[in-house]
Formats: C-alpha cells, structure tokens, sequence
C-alpha cells in the first residue's frame, strides 16, 4: 500500500499513513511486555538507578509483591505493558540505562569466570603455577602453592573444598582488579 489511496466516492486522493498491520502492533507490544518483564526482575538497587516516573515505580514495586501470586503477576505485567505503551517515547533513557546494567553484569560474570578458569588452571596444570606468578607478581607464592596442595588432597579424599574455596578467594582480588 503507498502512503496515498484512493477512497471510493471521493473525488480527490486522500493522504494517509503507511497501514502497520496487526502483527507488528502485536510484536512492538510483546517487545514492551517483555521490556516490563526485565524491570520487574531487576533488584530494587538496580531499578533505582532507572529514571522511572513515579507511576511506574509503583507499579513495579507491586509486581514485586504479586510474585507468588500467578494470575494477578500475569495480569499486572499486562497493565505494565500497557504503562510502557503509554511512555513510549520517554522510553529510551530508560532503555539506554538498562543496558548499562546488563553490560555491567555481564562484565562482573566474564571477570568471575576467569577466577574460576584460573583456579582449575592451576589445579589440573602442573606449569600454571609459574604462569598464574608471572602474570600477578603480588600474589603470595607460599599461600597459593599450599593451597593448592590442599586442595587437591581434599578433591582426592573427597572432602569438603574448604581449600577449593580458599584458593578462589586468594586470586580473586588479583585478577578482578585488573
């Protein structure tokens, strides 16, 4: 269809904006529920650093409340979708803000795996050790090479990882703070 038609009984083309059928009204609202769905399961410390009107703030702290109730979460995600249908255009900053959290979070997982790549590294790598050194000179040799060893006493005797969990925490502060 092109932004003009012709209408019967009319006698001159009338302008008219471009038909968006059903569908995509349908999708574009899905995509707003969904943008719902993620404020409702940010914390209240990460919906905080949002720029929410108050409206939404609200409805967001009930959504909150309504969580083990199903039926009504499920019909006020629709009325939070609706709110967002409303914002529309305001939306933006609010999305822009949102995915500064989520690259944010992702950052904080990619630096947590590489502790844990790291402790396996050193306890399945007999020349890790010498690699982990040469890559954190502030690391405290004696410390990391005994537990090491005790960790792997412990995984072989089946302990608990007491050791396991102290090792993670001695490279942790090392390879986070880079």
């Amino acid at each position: 269809m092109t932004d003009t038609e012709f209408k019967y009984g009319d006698s001159k083309w009338l302008e008219q904006p471009e038909h968006i059928s059903k569908s995509q009204v349908k999708r574009e609202m899905h995509a707003l529920q969904a943008l719902g769905a993620e404020l409702v399961a940010l914390s209240p410390a990460a919906r905080a650093k949002l720029p929410l009107d108050e409206e939404l703030k609200d409805a967001l702290e009930l959504a909150d409340k309504l969580a083990n109730k199903r039926e009504a979460l499920r019909r006020h995600m629709q009325f939070i979708g609706r709110l967002m249908r409303e914002r529309e255009d305001e939306l933006e900053p609010i999305e822009q803000a949102l995915a500064i959290i989520r690259n944010t979070n992702q950052a904080a997982t990619r630096q947590f795996h590489k502790v844990e790549t790291w402790r396996d590294r050193l306890l399945a790598e007999a020349d890790a050790v010498t690699d982990f050194i040469a890559e954190y000179p502030d690391v405290d040799v004696q410390q990391l090479r005994q537990l090491i060893r005790n960790s792997k006493k412990e995984q072989e005797k089946q302990q608990p990882p007491k050791s396991y969990r102290e090792l993670f925490q001695l490279i942790k502060p090392l390879i986070i703070q880079d």
